[in-house]
């Protein structure tokens, strides 16, 4: 067969023709800088599926969960002969390629979520063994509690500081988020509340808390359970999402005047006219998660009944309300979100101070949430945040 030539892609593709796997891939290699991933352990993942069927997303569970299972061994055997410090990033790392594979496993069976309980059990080893400040917490919501880490900010004991309120997307965990850069926060002075909100990690998997277009209320719960703490300045919290979050956090910041910054890190305008093209491309487009994901995080049986419950998740006369400093990232060569959905969301947004700010191909970080070039993004988002919380007139001090 004769080769054909073809122009590579700008960014990392593992398994070309493979959206879903090749973006999880990437997702994995890019949270190495803090602590996501070892590229040899991501390479055991992807030799084990060298020869599998790439549809199968049964055989992208077992490979991710062999080797996760292999990482925890490994950091039980540290933890045991009494190294705490070679244990801990162990569990962080087993934490995480246990939730990238149970992440294309629904429905939910016993299997699935068992590998989820070692990811949540790996992930709270971590916190008693590592030296990071990080406090396992229950916020108070709807009817019981969302769980969630708190993460200190690096400065004298007994001091009020700003504090950002991190929300998942769709698919993503307080876990994961973790390991994108939210460690970078508190060495600038802000504290962290990284959040499983409804619809996503424990609160849908062992809660039953599903989706819901009024995202403020758990916004405004995490608000109220940072007023009452002692060392967060509750004039200076701010509120960061990502993915699906470019509609949680804008729907926040809109509807919450409490929130004093908003990023959405990528931008979501009209989350039902993004699932109903989804749906009428018969779900063979760009997405991060197998398409009966939405009915299962929404509670609905099928996607007819999904795309009428997502009728209301729209940013079109909410975010005109928005009055506080607001920040869009988005990549231009975005698969998942177009750009213009991101120009339309700057375009709405009421606040006075708002940037959208558009990472291309030549730079990198043009793909969905920057992943392709993961620490400048965050480094971008941060340094913006630290600007509007900590730098600015009448900051925190």
């Amino acid at each position: 067969m004769a080769h054909i030539a073809r122009k590579d892609p700008p960014h990392f593709v593992y398994f070309p023709g493979n959206y879903r796997w090749s973006a999880a891939m990437l997702s994995m290699l890019s949270s190495a800088a803090w602590g996501g991933s070892d590229i040899n352990e991501v390479d055991r993942i992807g030799r084990l599926l060298k020869t599998a069927n790439m549809e199968d997303d049964d055989a992208w569970f077992r490979a991710c969960v062999q080797v996760a299972d292999s990482v925890r061994a490994t950091a039980k055997r540290f933890e045991d002969s009494g190294h705490r410090h070679s244990a801990a990033p162990f569990y962080l790392r087993a934490c995480k390629y246990y939730q990238m594979g149970e992440r294309f496993r629904t429905p939910k069976d016993a299997i699935a979520l068992e590998a989820y309980k070692k990811s949540i059990a790996c992930f709270h080893s971590f916190v008693t063994l590592t030296d990071v400040r990080i406090e396992i917490v229950e916020v108070p919501y709807v009817g019981g509690s969302m769980p969630g880490y708190f993460l200190h900010a690096d400065n004298d004991a007994g001091k009020r500081s700003p504090c950002v309120v991190h929300f998942d997307g769709l698919d993503v965990t307080k876990e994961m988020l973790y390991m994108r850069g939210v460690t970078e926060l508190p060495r600038r002075g802000i504290s962290v509340l990284i959040m499983d909100g409804p619809g996503t990690g424990e609160a849908i998997r062992f809660r039953g808390q599903v989706l819901r277009h009024d995202y403020e209320v758990a916004g405004s719960a995490c608000i109220d359970y940072l007023e009452k703490r002692s060392d967060v300045d509750a004039k200076k919290i701010a509120v960061v999402a990502n993915s699906l979050g470019g509609y949680y956090a804008p729907r926040c910041a809109s509807m919450e005047p409490r929130f004093a910054a908003c990023v959405a890190w990528g931008a979501i305008w009209d989350y039902h006219a993004t699932w109903k093209k989804r749906v009428e491309a018969a779900f063979n487009a760009a997405m991060s998660v197998p398409g009966h994901h939405i009915t299962w995080i929404l509670g609905v049986n099928t996607v007819e009944e999904a795309l009428q419950k997502l009728e209301p998740y729209k940013l079109d006369g909410v975010v005109q309300n928005m009055r506080c400093p607001f920040l869009i990232t988005h990549g231009a060569d975005d698969e998942q979100v177009p750009l213009a959905d991101a120009q339309a969301l700057y375009d709405a947004a009421g606040s006075q101070d708002k940037t959208l700010r558009v990472f291309t191909a030549e730079e990198g970080g043009a793909q969905h949430c920057m992943r392709d070039y993961l620490t400048l993004g965050v480094a971008e988002m941060w340094n913006w945040l630290e600007d509007k919380l900590v730098k600015q007139p009448g900051a925190s001090k």
